[in-house]
């Protein structure tokens, strides 16, 4: 089976199925496991550049048109029976419309897969749909198991414990609250989220709507940005400090991305919060 992947989740669940040798294309934002990605070739491109800032990568992906680009021709090379891809955000990736126009060029038969998870349910679930896809339904069904036993673990450790009331703030400038599955991990952490609710596609406010909230945690996690580019936004921004406990937390790593790392982005809540992670 030769895999390309299209979605820097999709990759991470590659991962989690032990399929990694199999996957033989990725985005230029596909970076785990590091140390083992890195030799496989780069399909896609985009237009947002290292220098740009929060407002202006925000301009430029609501200009109209799409971000990335796909090399066809490499597509054509790598020969994949499988391409991963989603159609839940077009900021994310890219979408199943321009990836299914490009497959149907190709002179093969190759299966199109569409993960667009909202909840955190959804999210562990693709791990059942992609192993089935991929042949591997045994594997995939342990895996689940086990990220949902460590769910239930961080629940049971958090249940009597005051839940702070928190804030999460995916993209600074416009402010925007981070929603889908991220209420659901802070929810389990043992926080009660503000601003969002679970599976919500959510939309920019105002800067003030998050203060009147009253936020007694204050998690800044920008879709893409590794915590270092974040405390960068930071220093360009004004009011940030206004608002509760206020953490950087890495949007990629433990939030963005709806793979399996999102369990660990509940253990490390769940630390923060209240010192009860997945660890004795």
């Amino acid at each position: 089976m030769r895999i390309v992947s299209l979605l820097p989740a999709a990759t991470d669940l590659v991962a989690e199925l032990g399929l990694l040798p199999q996957l033989v294309g990725r985005t230029h934002e596909c970076d785990w496991p590091a140390g083992e990605i890195e030799a496989v070739p780069v399909v896609t491109a985009s237009e947002i550049t290292e220098g740009m800032d929060s407002r202006e990568i925000s301009e430029t992906v609501h200009h109209g048109s799409g971000i990335y680009t796909l090399d066809t021709d490499l597509l054509q090379e790598l020969k994949p029976d499988v391409v991963l891809t989603q159609d839940l955000c077009d900021v994310c990736a890219l979408s199943y419309h321009p990836v299914s126009d490009a497959v149907r060029k190709l002179d093969a038969d190759v299966t199109v897969l569409s993960l667009e998870p909202r909840t955190l349910n959804e999210v562990l679930d693709c791990l059942r749909v992609l192993g089935e896809v991929l042949g591997v339904e045994d594997v995939s069904r342990q895996r689940m198991r086990s990220l949902h036993e460590r769910l239930d673990k961080v629940r049971d450790r958090v249940k009597s414990k005051p839940r702070p009331r928190v804030a999460a703030i995916e993209w600074l400038d416009p402010v925007w609250p981070a929603g889908h599955w991220v209420p659901e991990q802070i929810a389990c952490a043992g926080g009660e989220p503000l601003l969002a609710k679970p599976g919500e596609h959510t939309r920019p406010i105002e800067w003030r709507q998050v203060v009147a909230a009253e936020p007694d945690v204050l998690l800044l996690m920008p879709c893409g940005f590794p915590p270092a580019k974040t405390e960068q936004e930071l220093k360009r921004l004004k009011g940030f400090d206004a608002a509760g406990r206020q953490y950087i937390v890495d949007g990629p790593a433990y939030f963005n991305r709806p793979g399996p790392r999102v369990v660990d982005g509940v253990e490390f809540l769940a630390e923060l919060f209240h010192g009860a992670g997945a660890a004795s």
